[in-house]
């Protein structure tokens, strides 16, 4: 079941054209300088509680009128809107009597991004009364639909920025014309104007089951691109079609939905993000696929047009400006990309919706590489990072932070381990991750392995510890000393015995081996 949300929109007596908008909070600082910054610039949106469920038997006799154009069929007399609203307007320092009838715009749930529940959001309107004059609090300030969407769609960097929800509840029926056209039956999220995230099914790895097929298709731009700065350009893009193949046929409707000259921009090369390569190709023979060449050597779906990129280059959509950003650390191919008028980042799997992204150092993940472009994203000053799991995340600069901080904090970990004597990878991991579970020993290792190779780039392993004698330890060795504990920590005391574990350990090791290789080649990430 969704969460719920109420999102309410107070008009301007004195301007039908103005609504209030709430500065949102901040998240937390961490604690630390370097982190604190980096700060995110101010957001405004629509004030936005939760909205309890009245208890079986119970309805509210709360008067919500319901507008002629308002095709939804819903019993509202299930929600309490009505102490949800006396709670929000003594917040905001308006008397529930200062505004007048109360209509129900609509209510929207956000596509499945996952993990967890969707959240469905009930859009309401009041009109605040003119019998006396207002002074509002410094996190309260009107602005009407046309500046929202000059905060959205002309960004400076660090200037204030306006939250989704805007667009959501107010936006124009056009823009829900082009959902419509793109998919009918897949539910499409659009933020920030003309960025619209479709989030698919794909054979990605927990806690996810989508991956962001990213759709963008301006249609009011100037369809021109000034000077020779740039490596393609076309009236539409999508980026990392990785659907499962049973969506293939939607993802055709989508492509064919979009104007012919198509780029298909693909983050790096892991299957959950180019699965529906071939469909996008059969629907589009001319699409132009742009991607690192590392990972157009790793795609064996894709015989049409192709432009290499490393980095620092400009693509043209409409007439709108993206610029591609190298960003290895995940993969050794792995790219993001700019849109310059809104700001916004496209990121790949350098950054999900919850949680840390997986590195993997089967295609070149790098820890080093990781934390590079972790500031390279910083200093652009994103307004909106757009992940492809996942929701996109409106404090992208903490969100940054927050992996800095963590990584760190585990590799301070690896390193205190060593310093304490521990020189192979089973006893880096034994060390460090104690209180986990066995069964997720696995992941970690890997994990490990790319710490101590960024620990020995900077130059920070203890002087007795040896490079040689770790990386010797990984592989066959860390899997045998990994199977007899987790089989020993399994296994009943009485058949707890040498000869009954050395069997079990022969039979196991192999299918670990071959279980490790599929589960690697699952990994989305």
């Amino acid at each position: 079941m969704a969460s719920l949300n109420l999102a309410v929109v107070i008009k301007n007596s004195k301007d039908d054209a103005e609504f209030l908008l709430e500065k949102q909070k901040h998240p937390a600082k961490f604690g630390d300088g370097e982190y604190d910054s980096f700060v995110d610039s101010d957001l405004w949106d629509l004030p936005s509680p939760n909205l309890p469920v009245l208890e079986d038997g119970i309805s509210s006799g709360f008067n919500l009128s319901i507008l002629e154009s308002c095709s939804e069929e819903l019993d509202l007399k299930n929600f309490d809107f009505e102490s949800t609203l006396n709670r929000l307007l003594a917040n905001l320092g308006i008397d529930f009597s200062d505004v007048g009838e109360w209509r129900f715009l609509r209510s929207v749930e956000e596509p499945e991004f996952g993990p967890g529940s969707s959240v469905r959001t009930f859009f309401i309107a009041g009109k605040l009364l003119d019998h006396k004059d207002r002074s509002f609090q410094e996190n309260l300030k009107w602005m009407s639909m046309e500046a929202c969407f000059d905060c959205l769609l002309d960004v400076k960097p660090g200037s204030d920025r306006v939250g989704p929800l805007v667009l959501l509840g107010l936006g124009d029926g056009s823009r829900q014309f082009m959902k419509q056209k793109l998919s009918p039956s897949l539910p499409i999220q659009e933020y920030p104007p003309g960025v619209m995230l479709v989030p698919m099914r794909s054979r990605t790895s927990k806690p996810f089951k989508t991956t962001n097929l990213v759709v963008f298709a301006p249609e009011n731009g100037s369809g021109e691109h000034q000077g020779t700065d740039f490596v393609a350009h076309g009236d539409a893009l999508i980026v990392d079609p990785g659907c499962l193949k049973k969506l293939h046929v939607e993802l055709k409707k989508i492509v064919n939905a979009l104007p012919r000259k198509l780029i298909v921009f693909v983050t790096h090369h892991h299957r959950d993000h180019i699965e529906g390569l071939s469909t996008v190709l059969e629907s589009n023979p001319d699409a132009i696929l742009v991607a690192h060449v590392k990972t157009r050597h790793r795609i064996d779906s894709w015989s049409g047009n192709y432009t290499p990129v490393s980095g620092g280059e400009n693509i043209y959509v409409n007439g709108q400006k993206l610029t591609v950003i190298f960003a290895p650390g995940h993969t050794d191919d792995h790219m993001a990309l700019l849109h310059i008028s809104t700001h916004s980042l496209i990121v790949g799997d350098h950054c999900v919706g919850q949680g840390s992204a997986f590195l993997d150092f089967r295609s070149g993940g790098n820890m080093t590489e990781y934390f590079q472009s972790t500031y390279k994203f910083l200093e652009l000053s994103p307004h909106v990072v757009i992940p492809m799991h996942g929701r996109v995340n409106l404090w992208p600069k903490h969100m940054l932070c927050g992996y800095l901080k963590n990584r760190r904090s585990r590799e301070e970990s690896i390193l205190k381990a060593t310093e304490n004597g521990a020189q192979t990878l089973f006893d880096i991991v034994a060390n460090v991750y104690s209180n986990v579970d066995r069964s997720f020993w696995l992941a970690a290792a890997s994990n490990v392995r790319l710490h101590i190779d960024n620990l020995a780039v900077e130059n920070k392993l203890p002087e007795g510890f040896s490079i040689q004698k770790f990386k010797a330890s990984c592989g066959l060795r860390f899997m045998i000393r990994w199977t007899t504990g987790y089989i020993t920590s399994r296994i009943p005391f009485k058949i707890n015995k040498p000869g009954f574990i050395m069997s079990l350990i022969a039979a196991g090791a192999g299918y670990l081996l071959l279980y490790t290789s599929k589960r690697q080649n699952k990994i989305e990430s």
